[in-house]
């Protein structure tokens, strides 16, 4: 009978006497308190995709009227945000900024990937080694190692992009990532590429040459597998999340600092104090971006708002202290999904003023 009446309550259907008999169950006991509070840490801005975890429950919080607006220091942590797909992304246009995703090639000269680009990359003596396409390049050959060269793949904020290697590994670039991979693979040795920023990797088994990926201290070394890799430069870590197969990261400087990681595992490097730590997790929510969607989970403010910056090509300052302690649970389709909106839902739950100037959007506390 209780769970109904939170639920009831959660979805603003509850009478004034199921509320009450709610508080009062809420006074009874610091258990009932701590279901409580449980039961609202959920945040879904939209409905979770049917590969993430159903572990949480998706509530709407509803603020009470005021003669019961002091229960608030119970119920006032977390939000969900229903409907959010219908919602369209409305920042001044004008002032968008019109980064194009670039390449860097080994002789030094950069090509923009554009709407209208289907084009073709050949080498030095003409052969064609790759063809363009606005969302993906896809790379075919081998060369002898001692022929190796390296392009360069720029994604900036606000936009992802796929890439298959020569190999037929099958990269997706999150927004905000660089990565440097060789225009073909040698047909001795092994496969390194160098990332900075986020990429899943679905990699092409080929048990002669393992495949490495390079991210700041340390590399992460497969056969084949899928697996994502975040290295954002401005984070003190570098965490690997396996989907299937296996994989290892060690510390570059010291391959004695070694984890071995099986599926449904998170590997954390932390740059400080040159650790390797590993969790269990759901990794659909660490690959969920490939998507077009970012999943969080108990994700503190401050992390999110990092997330939605590099996605939303936006700059987010926040000034709020409240909001910055708040976490998260729940996922946002990125195309559907509005920075304004999600600003003017999170409101409903942690009040706070913010304004828009350009591609900044600055939060702070109510006067």
């Amino acid at each position: 009978m209780t769970s109904e009446i939170i639920y009831k309550y959660l979805s603003n259907e509850a009478s004034e006497q199921e509320v009450q008999i709610l508080f009062e169950w809420i006074e009874a006991s610091e258990e009932n308190k701590k279901h409580f509070i449980t039961l609202k840490k959920t945040w879904a801005l939209t409905a979770l995709s049917e590969n993430l975890s159903s572990d949480s429950v998706p509530v709407v919080l509803i603020r009470p009227k005021n003669k019961i607006i002091h229960y608030l220091k119970y119920a006032a942590v977390f939000i969900v945000l229903i409907g959010l797909s219908k919602l369209a992304f409305n920042l001044n246009e004008k002032t968008k900024s019109a980064k194009e995703i670039v390449l860097e090639l080994a002789d030094g000269r950069s090509e923009y990937i554009t709407k209208d680009n289907h084009t073709k990359l050949v080498n030095a003596k003409g052969d064609l080694i790759a063809k363009k396409f606005p969302n993906q390049i896809i790379y075919f050959g081998k060369v002898q190692d001692q022929q190796l060269v390296y392009n360069t793949l720029k994604v900036p904020y606000g936009k992802r992009f796929k890439l298959t290697l020569s190999d037929g590994t099958v990269v997706s670039l999150n927004s905000g990532t660089t990565l440097r991979y060789p225009e073909q693979f040698g047909i001795n040795g092994k496969r390194n590429v160098y990332l900075t920023g986020e990429a899943f990797f679905e990699v092409a088994k080929d048990k002669e040459h393992p495949f490495i990926v390079s991210a700041n201290q340390v590399d992460v070394e497969v056969l084949g597998t899928k697996f994502n890799v975040s290295a954002y430069p401005e984070n003190p870590t570098v965490n690997s999340t396996l989907v299937e197969g296996s994989i290892q990261m060690y510390e570059v400087e010291n391959k004695q600092n070694v984890i071995l990681l099986k599926p449904n595992q998170m590997a954390t490097w932390q740059n400080n104090s040159k650790k390797i730590t590993t969790k269990e997790v759901d990794p659909a929510f660490y690959s969920a971006w490939t998507k077009g969607e970012l999943a969080f989970k108990d994700t503190p403010f401050s992390t999110i708002a990092k997330i939605i910056q590099r996605t939303y090509d936006v700059e987010i300052i926040n000034e709020n202290t409240v909001l910055a302690r708040q976490n998260f649970t729940g996922t946002i389709k990125i195309s559907e999904s509005s920075v304004e909106n999600i600003l003017e839902l999170l409101k409903r739950d942690t009040p706070f003023n913010y304004s828009i100037k350009g591609n900044t959007i600055t939060i702070t506390n109510l006067p």
